[in-house]
């Protein structure tokens, strides 16, 4: 009976201490209105009691914070701005929003699902400083993109729509 007890308290301990486990790698590459570009990089993606935390190894980046976003179409490819011009990464689609909040309120708001902390660059050019969004799990951004912007965020849709990050500068596919 002992032994029941122990091996029933063995895969409790086991399953517990792996429920958060669930990871992935995510490679990022540089965009523009022309095209997908080279690989800037990975993203490690992982589930945590604190929400999904994003791991980043990338390079040739603009020093600085930029947005950082999940979008809802697992597409990085190009198309056509508001202004009818092409431009990068519209093919991603907006911010994954579920619950049709309309609203940028920072990934610990209750408005977009898909808001992230902002990502920090450098003066290299490297982003490897993991953040956490606390509204997010892997199964969210599974068959959707990430997005990094060309400005940092404000979490807010003044004085500039989406947070005033701007164009989209570099994108990958979470699988």
């Amino acid at each position: 009976m002992t032994y029941i007890v122990a091996l029933a308290a063995a895969v409790f301990v086991s399953c517990a201490s792996t429920a958060y486990a669930a990871s992935e790698t995510v490679t990022m590459n540089a965009i523009d209105a022309k095209s997908v570009g080279k690989k800037i990089g990975t993203l490690r993606l992982s589930d945590t009691k604190a929400g999904l935390q994003i791991a980043p190894k990338l390079t040739d980046l603009p020093p600085g914070d930029h947005g950082f976003h999940v979008h809802v179409n697992p597409d990085c490819g190009s198309g056509n701005g508001p202004n009818g011009q092409p431009a990068a990464g519209i093919a991603a689609g907006g911010h994954y929003d579920p619950a049709n909040t309309g609203k940028h309120l920072g990934p610990n708001g209750e408005g977009h699902k898909g808001d992230m902390p902002v990502l920090t660059v450098d003066g290299s050019g490297k982003a490897s400083k993991a953040v956490t969004a606390p509204h997010l799990t892997l199964a969210d951004v599974k068959g959707r993109s990430i997005v990094i912007h060309a400005g940092g965020d404000n979490y807010s849709d003044q004085p500039a729509p989406l947070g005033g990050g701007g164009a989209r500068i570099a994108c990958g596919v979470a699988r």
